[in-house]
Parts: C-alpha cells; structure tokens; sequence
C-alpha cells in the first residue's frame, strides 16, 4: 500500500466511525432517533403487552394445557424470541410480548383462538386443528411465468397425514373449505392426493395474505379453545438503572479493554480498539436493523462477541511479535501475522456460529435470542478483525510509521512449561471439583432443599396484582415495596412489573400458601394503607416449560454432535474433536456445580450462561488445537509428542490468557455496577471464563495427548 493509499485507508475508517457513531447516537430522519434509541428491548428490559387468555372448555387436562401453552409459544415467536407464554390457575394462560405497547394491535394480529375445521363440499369434517403440526407462509416462482406466487405451506401431524391422504384421495377436482371459528376463510381446491403430510395452499396475492391464513390456521390448531380476558401494557422488570448501569458498565470495560490493548500490543493494539469501536457500532445498527429484542441473554451474546472480536486481534498480534521476534520486517510480519492467525479465528468462529445457528433453528425464546446475538456478532467480529484491523495497520505502516518498536516489544521465546507432566493433577483435580458438587447437589435434593435454587421461570409461582393508592415508580417500588414483599413472603427472588396508566403492581414470587398470603395481605395493608380488596392472588406456571427446556438440550445436543463432526473434519483427527467437546462439558458441568454450591438462582439467565461457555470454551481450545496442528507438519524426526503439545500450549499461553482477561473485564465491570439480577448473571459467567482458560490450556491438549498416544494407529509411547 502506497502512502497515498494508508491515507485514503484511514480518511476511510474516520468516516466510517463519524456515520456509525451518528447513526447510532443521532440517527436519520424526521424521528431524530439513533438506531441505539431504536433497539427492541425485552420485558425485563423494556416491558410490554400483558394478554390473559381464559380456556371455555371444561376440565382441561394438564396436558392439554402444556401442549397449549407451547404450541402458543411458538407462535408468540414470530413477534419476538423473547416472548414468555406460562400458565395462570387452572385455566388461564397469559402472555407477555417485548417491546410493544399497543395491545389492540397485537390481539388482532394474533387472532382469537378458536375452532379450526376442514370440510369437504357435503358438510363432513376430515381434519380439525389438533391434526395440524404447523403452518408458514412461503415465497415461491411460478415455473410459466416466472412471477413471484405466494403460498401456505402446511404440515401435518400423523393422525392427519392418514385423514388428509383419504380426504384428497376422495374429493380430487372439489374443494376442502378451512372454517375457523364457523367462518370460512379459504377453500383451495384439491387436485392431487396427498399423502406424505405435507400441502400447500396457493393463489395468494400478497405474502402479507399468506401469513394471515398460515397464522389463523397456527392459533386455531391449539387443542383448546381460548378467550380474551384482559390485556394490559406492563412496565420493564429490571427498570431503567439496570439499562442505564449495563450500558455504563459496557463503556468503561470498553475503555479498560483499549488501554490494555494499546499497553500491551502497541500500535496494533490501537488499530484493533479502533476496529473494536467500529465493530461495536455496527452491532448496534443490524440489531436495530434486524429488529431483534435485546434482554439480558441477547446482552449475553454480544459480550460473548466482543470477547471473540478481541481474541482475534489478539491472535493475530501474537503471530505478528512472534514473526518481528524471528527476525522478520515489520512489512512482513504483519504479512505472515494474519496469514498465520487466519485458520485458527476461521475455525474458533465458523465452529462457535455453528452452535449459533442451530440453537437458532431449533431453540425458542431466550435461546433463539441468545443465538441471534451470538450468530450476528460472530459475523461482525470476524469482519472487523480480518478487514478492519488490516485495513487500519496496514494504512499506519504506509504513512510512514514504520519502526519496529511500534509494533511489538521484542521478548526472548518462552521455554515450554511441562503442562504434560502435570496432567494427572489436573486431571484429578477438575474430577475431584465436578464430583464434590454433584454430591452437595445429590444432599441439598436430599434434603428437600432441591438441587438448584430454581426460579420462577423454571418452577412457577404466585403472581400478586396490588393495587396501591398512587403511582410508584419502579425504582420506588424495588426501594420501598419489595424489601416489605421479601419480608413477609420468605422469597429473595422478587420480580415486579407495573400497569401502564394505573397505580396496579403486579408481583411474582415463589409459590405462597395461605399463610403467607395473610402475612403479605397484612404487610401491604400496614405499611402502604392498601385496600385488601384490591388484592388478587393467582398460581402461575413456569414459563420455561419443560417443553422449552428439553428444546435447548435437544439444539446444545445437536450443535455439539455439529461443531464436533467440522472440528473432525478440519483437523482430520476425531481425537481433537473428542477432546474439544469433553472440554466443553467439564467447563459446563463446572458452571453447574457452581450454581448448585452458591444456590444462585437458576433462571432464564442461566441458560444464557450456559450457552455462553458453550461457545466461548470451543473457541478457546481450538487456537491451541490450530498450533499443534501447525507443528506437528514441521515436527522433527524423533522429537516427541509430548515436547509438541507441550510447546504449542506455552506458544499460545500469552493469547489465553490476554483474551480470557479481556472478556473478564467486560464481565467485572458488568458485576460492580450491575443490579442485582445482572449480578446474578455476571458471577456464574467469570467463573465459566476463568474455567474455560484453564480447561483451554490445562485439559484438552492433555486429553489429546492421552488419546492420541493411547487410542488408534497413530499411538505413540507417552515420554512425559
């Protein structure tokens, strides 16, 4: 790059910083609102639209209510992945959708749960909702014309493959009528027999038409009919300190991450926080862009993103001093700096985007949020730090800044530490950690006490609507009305959310019995003068059904048996693909042991947590597998392995140690000055972090060792 071309390059990134920082501060347009201002923010965050529904059949079973509450939950999806759906008494299901605050709107777009039926041309039902599985509204081209059609696509469950199969085999050339509610809203006709479940309803002229059938046939496919009983718009449970702390605490860890990357790597460290900066910017505009709801698990995903936007600089950095310290020219270490470091950012961020895209596919709620913001930073920050970041230090050494002592302090090589020798200790210790908490856990759910400390998202509560003599704020309400709830009620894990436009709080803590009704009723009458009239008590399900829990393990599943089969094939040794993901299952048998010891409640954030250690263990341990792979293709004759692995893990101790710092700085700062449910999250999350260095270093290239040694036709005598 020429001199002229390194100005150009920065006048570039100038720009670019100036458009970002006003599209996300500022914005365009006559709203004067930056795409900041614009961001979705979930219930906890923000609040949103209450709806109560009533079931009008009799005795529902609790089955038939599960399956509603779940088939419901799938459909809130579409509105945003943050949406809860849980029930309330025995007939009751509410739900709480993120991010609006028009109620009216949303109840006509979801459409009144009501019968669903198809009927043939002579009156007879052949299909009613509980046949169908699922339907969604799909784009497709007509082969004649080549214009844009519209259509429903419409799958069915097995009971109805076998009634669809004879009722199209039945009326071919006549018309099946879809009537909900004793309305019919279409009558395609049938021209072929179907019998692998699966039709499409065409003809539409909009897509926007096409999703208003596939949605009234999603709501009139639940096994019970539900009526409206109220709605109302709720307030955030967390309140704008929790918002205000969080994006505080984002900037200073920011900030604390720039100084120690301009410390420690010089001049390219001031490239990769300029790049970090621009990285950040453009986060903030695709999420207003993509309209995805930010809440704590969403937050979750873009700190586990900058970590990962930093390590890769980091990566690179280390190759480039590594490169000056063997004598190469700054021009050609920078050169072989990122052409060295590029295999293990493409494999730590195409295996974590991996995961990313299937908890996507195949979680809900805050998985698929978690997943969204995990998957979209994954992109970014690979963008930022290949693109970027080379743009910015290659535009530096064109201007003329080009001596050495810019880009790296030149250090003598590490002599390799014997992490081999030590592998029986670490081994025996995490073991001995994993075992000892398993068995607190095995006597605390002994002991009635439960294994882990669970939380209304996970066992369901009572949900206390009060209503107060004047309008408290939320910040009043977690100062003045929740120390007087926890009092009374026993309960640590207090949750509040106010009613728009009314002095109504609705509270939700663990499940209460009638005494400790009367205490809480005496309580608030005491010490806030309210009407004990006014006060409702409900018993509320949890809304992370199990359902939803055995989704997540069922995707974390599947993501690992993926992330597993690429590490296999890019390394071409199922040991390193074994060994990565034994790793990742101690760092989050570790995590959960921590959870069960510390009795910190278990709630939406910890499967946030989770997912987060998930991807940032895997991430790790694939930068140490990149480097022995890369030495073992320049291994002397007769060196042993042990000397290798040994080696490739010192070589790239500095990197994990520096990313696992950075990434605990943001967390910290999150931790000091978060509220105390973001502390909650914070805490579990260090320790994954702190786990997963010493897994990344301590663990799997050991595990490898003894594998590769031991297990095939590539053993080798172990000599450390």
């Amino acid at each position: 790059m020429k001199k002229s071309g390194g100005i150009a390059s920065l006048f570039v990134v100038a720009a670019l910083i100036v458009i970002l920082g006003f599209t996300t501060l500022v914005g365009f347009g006559s709203r004067n609102t930056g795409a900041m201002k614009n961001i979705k923010l979930g219930l906890d965050l923000a609040g949103g639209v209450s709806i109560t529904y009533k079931v009008t059949d009799k005795n529902p079973t609790s089955e038939e209510m599960r399956d509603t509450v779940y088939k419901l939950q799938k459909r809130v999806d579409g509105y945003s992945t943050e949406a809860t759906v849980y029930q309330e008494g025995d007939d009751r299901i509410s739900i709480e959708i993120p991010g609006v605050n028009d109620a009216n709107a949303i109840l006509t777009e979801l459409g009144k749960p009501g019968s669903l039926e198809f009927q043939t041309e002579d009156g007879e039902t052949v299909l009613s909702g509980s046949d169908i599985k699922t339907a969604e509204a799909k784009t497709g081209q007509n082969q004649d014309t080549g214009a844009a059609e519209y259509m429903v696509e419409l799958q069915l469950n097995e009971e109805g493959k076998e009634k669809f199969a004879k009722a199209t085999e039945e009326n071919i050339g006549k018309q099946i009528a879809i009537i909900y509610d004793g309305e019919t809203i279409s009558s395609p006709n049938v021209d072929e027999k179907i019998p692998d479940g699966m039709a499409y309803i065409n003809g539409m002229s909009s897509f926007e038409e096409a999703e208003e059938l596939a949605s009234t046939i999603r709501i009139g496919g639940l096994k019970l009919e539900l009526e409206e009983l109220n709605s109302q718009v709720v307030g955030a449970q967390l309140g704008e300190e929790a918002i205000s702390t969080s994006l505080k605490a984002g900037v200073i860890g920011l900030i604390i991450v720039f100084i120690f990357m301009c410390v420690v790597y010089l001049l390219p460290g001031l490239a990769s926080s300029i790049a970090l900066l621009i990285y950040t910017g453009i986060v903030l505009v695709l999420l207003n862009a993509f309209d995805i709801t930010l809440t704590l698990p969403g937050i979750a995903g873009i700190i586990l993103s900058i970590g990962m936007a930093v390590d890769a600089n980091v990566i690179i950095f280390a190759r480039v001093r590594e490169e000056i310290t063997d004598g190469k020219s700054v021009k050609s270490a920078l050169r072989l700096g990122f052409q060295k470091a590029l295999s293990a950012i493409v494999d730590g961020n195409v295996t974590t985007l991996i995961a990313a895209v299937v908890l996507w596919l195949k979680g809900t709620g805050s998985v698929k949020g978690f997943a969204q913001t995990l998957a979209l930073g994954i992109v970014v920050s690979m963008f930022t730090a290949l693109v970027i970041t080379r743009m910015i230090i290659n535009a530096f050494y064109a201007i003329g800044i080009r001596k050495e002592k810019f880009y790296a302090k030149v250090k003598p090589a590490r002599k390799p530490i014997n992490f081999l020798g030590k592998r029986k200790i670490f081994f025996a210790a995490s073991i001995a950690v994993i075992a000892a908490g398993l068995i607190v856990m095995g006597v605390n759910g002994a002991r009635g006490k439960g294994m882990l400390e669970y939380s209304l998202e996970f066992q369901g509560g009572t949900s206390t609507n009060v209503t107060f003599n004047q309008d408290y704020s939320l910040e009043e309400i977690d100062s003045k009305v929740v120390p007087v709830v926890e009092k009374a009620t026993g309960d640590a894990e207090v949750q509040t959310q106010k009613v728009r436009d009314t002095n109504q709080v609705i509270i939700k803590t663990k499940a209460l019995d009638l005494e400790k009704r009367e205490a809480l009723d005496q309580a608030l009458v005491e010490e806030f003068q309210v009407d004990e009239s006014k006060i409702t008590y409900s018993n509320i399900s949890s809304t992370i059904s199990s359902e939803m829990r055995q989704d997540a393990i069922i995707a974390v599943a599947i993501a690992a048996v993926c992330m597993l089969l690429y590490i296999w094939f890019r390394f071409k040794d199922i040991r390193f693909a074994t060994s990565s993901v034994a790793a990742l299952v101690h760092d989050v048998l570790v995590v959960l042991v921590f959870y069960a010891v510390s009795r910190i409640s278990v709630g939406n954030t910890f499967i946030a947590c989770m997912l987060t250690i998930v991807g940032y263990s895997i991430n790790a341990t694939i930068v140490i597998f990149d480097r022995i792979r890369e030495e073992l293709k320049t291994r002397r004759r007769k060196e042993p392995l042990a000397d290798i692995v040994n080696r490739s893990i010192t070589m790239t101790l500095t990197r994990s140690i520096y990313t696992s710092l950075t990434t605990f700085i943001m967390i910290f700062v999150l931790f000091v000055m978060g509220v105390s449910s973001i502390k909650e999250f914070a805490l579990p999350l260090m320790v994954g972090i702190v786990c997963g260095a010493y897994s990344s270093v301590c663990i799997t290239g050991a595990l490898w060792y003894v594998m590769r040694t031991k297990i095939g036709k590539n053993r080798e005598k172990i000599t450390a």
